[in-house]
């Protein structure tokens, strides 16, 4: 969808139901598409976006999500995207719309809440209005600009202080056939108080043939002193939809994001995840892992800005691409003049399976203290043919020899969700990816 098409699109939405709310929301959201008419889609002339073209995206025409959707969708259809949890929290959003009667309350304790977007704007617009559009930056970013916009529904998550929740809160958002030509705006706000912990995970797939959709998600997250939040991104979208989502966040004192991207779906897609350690003795622990094949492009972008003294950062992203796939990787790590005793680490390693496959990365400091303790590193290859002899000379034949080289070096940051149910799911699809086992459901 042109520039112009979006702009159109968007005096219709606001006076159908757009321009409801409480008397802040359409003001924001005219902010927003002001903002966006302003930055236009970003080019490769944009440092972030160097290695990503999204023509395939702006040059399309799509149109909004239906006020209504999902009715044909049953519990059956969703059991494959559950991982077989039983008592989570879970709420469904089905082509961008969520459906109570596939959501499931799980056990809430005192202190937290958790709704869809639609609800939170009708029973407490004065908390939403102290944090939804405070975070993700639409100033500077078009595509949050653009759900800023559009964002329809989506969730609201809210940990009180002490709280600490032992399950999961699982927000699977589904696309369905019905969706071709379709845009969604997934809007999600999590807000953990004071010495909060919570575990939420976001779920983007398909059902069917679903195909040619536009999936535009933007989640928001505030960490009080002293909270931790474990956050799990996902994205297993059709193989010819695309894809943006952004995870932004802010740390007071103490505070903890361990954030997990997993990526494996789209034509197209990116995942940004960026977090200011704005408070004394905060931390952020990101791992991720894209799988890629056919021609794929798949775009994993970090920021971790250290904005207090003694902070740390450990983040580790691996790459596994096939075919004629193109992934790439740009993390940076900015430390303020004032984030004295900063200790950061990142690495980021991808495996090529194939000589047509490729991989751009580019890990980033930029440091500006001087008391800091800061290292990066990246590495690209193909299989150990050393390891490869060795399985060999032990009788293992060369082509499972191959699999399990593959699997095995992705295993390693699988390891690092701690979700059970999670991770032995992960375990499963990277196992039928690359050697052809049946994945468990």
């Amino acid at each position: 969808m042109t520039q112009p098409v979006f702009l159109r699109e968007f005096g219709q939405f606001a006076a159908n139901g757009g321009g409801q709310g409480p008397s802040w929301l359409l003001p924001l959201r005219r902010a927003a598409i002001d903002r966006f008419a302003a930055l236009g889609f970003p080019t490769p002339k944009n440092e972030d976006w160097h290695f990503t073209s999204v023509a395939p995206i702006a040059e399309r025409e799509f149109r909004l999500a239906p006020n209504a959707g999902g009715a044909s969708v049953t519990a059956a259809d969703i059991a494959p995207f559950t991982f077989g949890a039983t008592g989570w929290i879970r709420l469904v959003f089905v082509d961008g719309r969520y459906v109570p009667s596939l959501s499931s309350g799980g056990a809430r304790p005192r202190g937290v809440r958790a709704m869809d977007l639609a609800a939170a704007v009708r029973e407490d617009p004065a908390f939403l209005e102290r944090h939804l559009g405070r975070i993700a930056d639409y100033q500077q970013t078009a595509f949050t600009a653009l759900n800023t916009a559009f964002m329809g529904d989506g969730a609201v998550i809210h940990i009180g202080a002490n709280v600490e929740l032992d399950t999961p809160i699982h927000l699977l958002f589904l696309s369905t056939s019905d969706m071709s030509g379709v845009a969604v705006h997934p809007r999600t706000l999590i807000v953990a108080e004071h010495h909060a912990r919570a575990t939420v995970i976001e779920s983007y797939a398909a059902l069917g043939a679903a195909s040619g959709y536009f999936t535009n998600a933007v989640t928001e997250a505030v960490l009080g002193d002293g909270a931790t939040l474990a956050h799990l991104k996902l994205q297993g979208e059709s193989e010819g939809a695309f894809h943006v989502g952004t995870l932004q966040a802010t740390q007071a004192r103490d505070s903890h994001l361990v954030s997990f991207s997993f990526a494996a779906g789209g034509e197209l897609a990116r995942t940004n995840i960026y977090t200011v350690l704005g408070g004394e003795g905060s931390g952020a622990t990101l791992h991720g892992l894209y799988l890629l094949d056919g021609t794929q492009h798949v775009d994993q972008q970090t920021r971790i800005e250290h904005a207090s003294p003694n902070t740390f950062s450990r983040e580790v992203y691996k790459g596994i691409l096939d075919g004629a796939s193109h992934g790439v990787f740009n993390g940076q790590v900015y430390v303020r003049p004032e984030a004295q005793k900063t200790d950061g680490k990142q690495e980021n390693n991808n495996l090529l399976l194939s000589p047509r496959a490729r991989v751009d990365t580019k890990p980033q400091l930029e440091i500006f203290a001087d008391d800091v303790k800061c290292t990066h590193g990246a590495t690209i290859g193909r299989l150990d043919e050393g390891a490869l002899f060795y399985m060999k000379s032990r009788g293992i034949g060369a082509d499972a020899a191959r699999k399990l080289l593959t699997y095995a070096f992705a295993a390693g940051v699988i390891e690092a969700v701690g979700v059970a149910e999670v991770r032995t799911q992960l375990q499963a699809l990277t196992l039928a990816r690359f050697t052809g086992a049946a994945a468990a459901s």
